[in-house]
């Protein structure tokens, strides 16, 4: 038994990892099952908020200061102001349909003002990436995946954002993480119960890595993962982390402290 199927016996998740330079997944488990997203649809409130600005992609210096800290330490005042102003679930539907998503979704309409609750799959998630890296504008490409080659260590809650991915490689790594139901987490936490239309766990505590690796972001790496609530923070990283550093990345670059 791999490290990597040891590892799955501790921990719900869905894996999905894609070598843009072969154009096939190299690692997928529980691809296609559903996740409350956390922070990780960050990045689709970036790209609806980007649609329509061609071809200059001016972006106001106000907007620039929210964008840069939503998105390099995952601050989710910005999130939390840019799904008031630009339709809240709307945002979801209108890039399902733009990027060809095929599971994800919106809040439950028990909450509906919860972007972290957003449905969402590793297998979508490396759709959000291919489109960024392969089909978005290039000044949308730069921009976005510029701020997320540049994460801070910290998020604005103060949580350490450097496991999964960014513990494993370097120096060559992008990361967009997620973390959500964690004590003292500023994100919207999980709830005592599942509600009926739900398609996603509300409950576990969830914690994603996903991001490029490797020389120009020849690897897309989306790791999701649950645990059982009341997990601390410090024992669900160090999972993702190891998880992440049993995976078949090409061009990624081990670190020590990620593991070989």
């Amino acid at each position: 038994m791999s490290r990597y199927q040891m590892t799955l016996r501790d921990l719900k998740a869905g894996i999905a990892v894609f070598d843009r330079q072969t154009g096939e997944f190299v690692e997928q488990h529980n691809a296609d099952h559903r996740f409350r997203s956390a922070s990780v649809v960050k990045l689709l409130i970036v790209l609806d908020y980007l649609w329509d600005r061609g071809p200059a992609y001016d972006v106001p210096a106000a907007d620039r200061e929210r964008l840069e800290v939503m998105l390099r330490s995952s601050d989710d005042d910005a999130a939390s102001y840019y799904w008031d102003h630009l339709g809240g679930t709307a945002i979801i539907d209108r890039m399902v349909k733009r990027l060809g998503l095929t599971q994800t979704a919106g809040p439950p309409p028990t909450h509906a003002g919860h972007w972290g609750y957003v449905a969402i799959t590793a297998a979508d998630t490396v759709r959000i990436y291919q489109y960024l890296l392969d089909e978005a504008p290039l000044q949308v490409r730069d921009y976005v995946m510029g701020l997320l080659h540049q994460p801070t260590r910290h998020g604005t809650d103060g949580f350490d954002q450097y496991f999964g991915i960014a513990s494993v490689f370097a120096p060559d790594f992008s990361i967009k993480q997620g973390w959500s139901g964690f004590l003292g987490s500023s994100g919207y936490g999980s709830d005592t119960a599942k509600p009926v239309d739900s398609p996603v766990d509300l409950h576990s505590d969830a914690l994603h890595t996903t991001g490029t690796v490797g020389p120009d972001d020849r690897t897309i790496v989306a790791v999701f993962t649950l645990h059982p609530a009341g997990t601390p923070y410090e024992t669900a990283y160090s999972e993702v982390t190891r998880l992440t550093a049993a995976l078949t990345v090409p061009g990624g670059v081990r670190t020590l402290r990620g593991g070989q």
